[in-house]
């Protein structure tokens, strides 16, 4: 019985010690299972951490040395290297006709102008003379261009009423005043040259000019400062001539031609020095006898002159004293009767100048220019 019962036991211990060897080879299993598991863990954490770390170290050294470069992706979105500023807003296109015109204006030459007023009076212009609606978009860049010399006490009229006028019409605008350096004959056609060549020089969007003696002012906003399909003549009814168009054919004072247009003609010619109502050579000849001889530019270029209503494009003109050095040319006709022989040659093509000054002044651009000396007239008799 003893003997029986030793060996039931002896069995029973050899299977609790099979059993405890069993679970201490599990125990052992899963102890390296796990262990194997947490080293895998740990690895894949150390390796991303360095990738994460570098990625932004090299990509902004790349971006300070390169600001176009792209840097290495990693995998995931990458931030805009800067945030866009915000975005402008899209105006409305400007009116063809503007809503702020007065119609009629009174205009007189008595009240003192010092410039300071008129700069006063023009907050929204910028240095140069330049201005931009601030409420909608025109469909044209206006070059205003003044041929210009000795004429200070005009050329503050002329800012005083012309900014507010074409501020209502709605313009983006400039205004270019070309000064003729020396005391030398004056040569009006040349400076008009040299102001279309220069205003496009500062700005290539300019696809309007209007040509503007200084000592003629508006009478009425709605006269618009504009180029349209023909060459446009705006001051057809001066005081001095009665408030009635000259001749037919006149195109003087103020007149306005597009891009296009002006190429097509070449220009005013630069050999016309002195006086000699050399704005008329640009018009289709007239009834009138003076006109027979007059320089068919526009016509012969197939174009037709347009004005405004009489009762709109009526002018003040500032009296003054005819200028020094401004006699009338003695060739003057002998050189309008030769025009469609040397309109090819002689224009904006063939334009020989050397600009002296640049002066940016609040309410205009002064740029002051040699074109050279008129050659010597024979003698008349």
């Amino acid at each position: 019985m003893s003997r029986l019962l030793g060996g039931t036991l002896e069995r029973v211990c050899k299977a609790v010690l099979l059993l405890c060897l069993l679970h201490f080879l599990v125990a052992v299993i899963l102890y390296f299972d796990v262990y194997a598991q947490h080293l895998a863990f740990f690895s894949r954490f150390s390796a991303r951490g360095p990738s994460r770390a570098l990625h932004p170290a090299a990509s902004s050294s790349t971006n300070c040395s390169r600001p176009n470069a792209t840097a290495p992706s990693s995998g995931l979105p990458e931030a805009p290297s800067a945030r866009p500023g915000p975005t402008a807003p899209v105006l409305p296109p400007c009116p063809d006709s503007p809503p702020g015109l007065v119609g009629r204006l009174l205009i007189e030459f008595t009240s003192p102008m010092p410039l300071e007023r008129v700069q006063r009076e023009n907050p929204g212009v910028l240095l140069g003379g330049r201005y931009t609606p601030p409420d909608c978009t025109p469909a044209q860049t206006v070059a205003v261009i003044i041929p210009f010399r000795h004429r200070e006490h005009h050329l503050r009229y002329w800012l005083h009423y012309l900014h507010p006028i074409l501020r209502r019409q709605r313009l983006r605008y400039g205004i270019y005043v070309i000064n003729q350096h020396g005391e030398d004959t004056f040569n009006r056609a040349k400076l008009l040259n040299v102001g279309f060549l220069e205003a496009l020089k500062e700005d290539s969007t300019y696809n309007c000019f209007i040509f503007s003696d200084v000592d003629l002012v508006p009478m009425d906003d709605r006269n618009l400062y504009r180029c349209g399909d023909q060459p446009r003549h705006f001051a057809i009814a001066m005081d001095k001539f009665g408030f009635r168009l000259p001749y037919a054919g006149y195109f003087g004072g103020v007149s306005g031609l597009n891009k296009s247009q002006f190429l097509r003609i070449n220009g005013f010619p630069n050999e016309y020095w002195g006086w000699g109502d050399w704005a008329g050579l640009f018009a289709h000849p007239g009834a009138h006898s003076s006109l027979a001889v007059l320089d068919p530019r526009i016509s012969l270029a197939g174009m037709k002159i347009s004005r405004p209503d009489i009762r709109i494009g009526r002018y003040r003109m500032i009296k003054h004293d005819r200028d020094k050095h401004n006699e009338p040319n003695p060739q003057r006709f002998t050189k309008i009767q030769n025009t469609k022989l040397t309109m090819k040659r002689d224009g904006i093509g063939s334009v020989r100048y050397q600009v002296l000054e640049v002066s940016r002044q609040p309410l205009f651009t002064n740029i002051t220019v040699d074109i050279g000396r008129p050659p010597s007239w024979p003698p008349r008799g």
